[in-house]
Parts: C-alpha cells; sequence; structure tokens
C-alpha cells in the first residue's frame, strides 16, 4: 500500500508539471463545453429561400407571408421564373424553391385542393429533412387557415377536427442545449479517461521507464493502477466541474440522484480506462496510439447517439453497438438528468458495463504483461 501511494503522489506531481497536459484537462473542456453546445445545434435557422410566384394572388401572398414571418426561414428572392430560381439552388446560394404555380388560388377555390412545389437541397440529408419537416408544418397551418376562413364548411370541419395538444416531457421548451450539453460532457470525459491514460502509457514506453521499473521491486498492478487511479479521480473531476458549467450557463437539470450519476460514472470511466490500456499495449509509440485511438474515439462518438438516437439505427449496427460503452453513458446520463430515473430503471446498463469493465481490464493487463 505505502509503494502504492508513493507512485500516486509521483504520477499526480508529474502529471502536474506536463505545461501540455495541465491545459488538456483544464482548459480545452470548458471550451468544449462553452462552444460545441451551441454549435451544434439541432436546430436550423436563417434557411434561403426562393419563392417563385407564378400566381400572384391573396392565396399564394398568403402562404409566403408564412414562411416570412418563420424564424427559420429568411426568403433571398422572389421571381416569377423556375429557371432562375433553380440557377440559384444550383449555385448554393438557396436550400429550397417554393413554388406557387399559375391558378393555384383558382384551382384552391374551385376544386378546395391545389399542387405544390418544395425543391430542397438535400445534399445534407440531416438539413433537408429538417427543411421539410418546417416546410410541412407552414403548410399545414396554411391549409388550416384557408379551410377555416374561406371555406363555408369550416364550422363542421372544426366540430369533427382532432385538437392535438403535445406535452413534451422532461424537456417542455425543447431546449436542444439541454440535449447536447449532457452527450458533449460524456465525450470529454471519454477522451479524458481513455486518450490521456493511453498517451501517458506509451510516453513511459517510448522514454524507457516501463524497463526500468521492471527490474525495481514494484509489481505490475501497482504500477498499472499508480497509472489509472489519477486519470480515474481527474475524470470524475471533469465530470464534476462539467454538471457545474451545465448548470450555472444552461440551467441543466439534475432531476435524478447525482450519487447515482457518479456511481454510474465510476464503472464507465474504469471500462474507458481499461480500453486506454488496452491500446497502449498495440501501439510502441504515441505516433501509433493516436491513430489507433482516432479510429475507436470517432466509431464510438457517432455511435453513442450524441446526434441521433441509437434506435433508428439498422439492428446489425445496434448488435454492435453493445460494444461501445459511450453509448451506455449517453443513455444513462440522460435517463438520470432529465427524467430522474433511478438505479431499476439503468440497471441493465449498470451490470452490462461492469461486466465489460472486468473484460477489458483482464484482457489489457494480459496483453500488457505479453508486450511489455
Amino acid at each position: 500500500m505505502r509503494i502504492l501511494l508513493t507512485l500516486l503522489v509521483k504520477e499526480f506531481k508529474q502529471i502536474f508539471r506536463n505545461k501540455v497536459m495541465i491545459p488538456i484537462i483544464f482548459v480545452v473542456p470548458v471550451v468544449q463545453m462553452i462552444l460545441l453546445t451551441y454549435a451544434a445545434s439541432l436546430e436550423m435557422k436563417g434557411i434561403k429561400m426562393v419563392v417563385v410566384d407564378q400566381d400572384l394572388s391573396q392565396a399564394s401572398r398568403l402562404l409566403v407571408s408564412g414562411f416570412s414571418a418563420s424564424p427559420f426561414f429568411e426568403i433571398v428572392h422572389s421571381t416569377t421564373s423556375y429557371p432562375e430560381a433553380e440557377s440559384r439552388l444550383t449555385g448554393d446560394r438557396a436550400d429550397v424553391i417554393l413554388h406557387i404555380e399559375h391558378q393555384f388560388e383558382k384551382r384552391l377555390y374551385a376544386e378546395q385542393e391545389t399542387d405544390l412545389q418544395l425543391v430542397v437541397n438535400a445534399i445534407n440529408t440531416t438539413e433537408a429533412g429538417l427543411i421539410n419537416a418546417y416546410c410541412t408544418q407552414i403548410v399545414g397551418e396554411f391549409n388550416t387557415q384557408i379551410r377555416s376562413e374561406w371555406f363555408s364548411l369550416d364550422a363542421s370541419l372544426r366540430m369533427s377536427s382532432l385538437d392535438l395538444k403535445p406535452s413534451f416531457w422532461y424537456n417542455p421548451l425543447l431546449d436542444y442545449k439541454i440535449y447536447m450539453f449532457s452527450g458533449i460532457l460524456v465525450i470529454l470525459v471519454t477522451l479524458i479517461g481513455m486518450l490521456l491514460t493511453a498517451l501517458n502509457l506509451v510516453r513511459e514506453k517510448e522514454m524507457g521507464t516501463t524497463e526500468q521499473i521492471n527490474v525495481t521491486p514494484i509489481r505490475k498492478y501497482q504500477f498499472i493502477m499508480a497509472k489509472l487511479i489519477p486519470f480515474w479521480v481527474i475524470a470524475l473531476f471533469e465530470l464534476a466541474f462539467g454538471l457545474l458549467v451545465g448548470r450555472l450557463l444552461y440551467d441543466l437539470p439534475m432531476v435524478g440522484s447525482l450519487g447515482l450519476l457518479f456511481l454510474f460514472a465510476c464503472v464507465y470511466i474504469v471500462v474507458v480506462l481499461g480500453i486506454g490500456l488496452f491500446l497502449s499495449t498495440i501501439s510502441n509509440t504515441q505516433q501509433q496510439l493516436m491513430f489507433v485511438a482516432f479510429f475507436f474515439m470517432i466509431t464510438f462518438i457517432l455511435m453513442s447517439g450524441v446526434f441521433t438516437p441509437t434506435d433508428s439505427m439498422p439492428q446489425w449496427a445496434q448488435k454492435i453497438n453493445l460494444l461501445n460503452p459511450a453509448a451506455y453513458f449517453m443513455r444513462v446520463i440522460r435517463m438520470i438528468l432529465l427524467k430522474g430515473s433511478e438505479f431499476r430503471d439503468i440497471s441493465r446498463e449498470f451490470f452490462s458495463l461492469l461486466v465489460y469493465a472486468v473484460l477489458i481490464l483482464i484482457l489489457a493487463v494480459t496483453n500488457y504483461r505479453k508486450t511489455t
């Protein structure tokens, strides 16, 4: 125990003497939490729209006013020429074309239905889906207004229509910053636990101190624990500091138990520390490690559910995602903070991650002994 404590003191001193690691641990996470939370928005504003109004009627003007009043759209140009609008879309000067054809209002009066064309730039499918949803909502509101104000059937339509009043639980204001901040916090804790641990171990290997320690009375488990425990503590500190920043800057709700969250985080950090230890055993230089870690981190982040729900993935991808520890923590941190979930609600993820931690540590320690 005395040897382990001595090694821990040495490791903490070594970490805080490293002029490169200190900013990575304390400065970079704060900048990322502030910038990425606003930058990684799930909303779109300022969508550039070109209106091709070939009807120039009261109905067409009413429809266009619905788009101009929306905070999501910016009408950058109005014309009666569709080829002119298409050239703007091709030249990336517009995101969507609203095409209102001749006799739009006449057909609407005579037949109570008409055609409307929306041409969306779908290079980015996520943006295209959001634009389509926004347009559908505005057109639906226009349709409701026309039916209630212009047609004599409005009374019967009002009586027979369904009055839909959505209730948004856990995030009633649909504030994307709350959703994104918790995901970014998981990514930062993962980076601290996995990447810095692996870099520290590989650095020891490059400097040759690993071979020197091997001929001392220090046991391998003492050396490994001394390398892992400091970053385990630092990662927990980053989580606590991140929650404080989220509370102060974004009014991050903390409905559930913080003790339960930190209990789960303790197990999760052990998993990412084990992965970092394993990556250090298959890398001889820091450059090699960065290439290998880049592959794992990108995969973990993109499949974790930080941007898109994991339930929308194909079945084969969801099965592969069982090996992604970030997906467990990404789901649990939102369940605890936003929903107030209790241990019975996250017990499956907790015990799965506990087994994961045992297996990855056994694999990492075994491989470490073979390669050092």
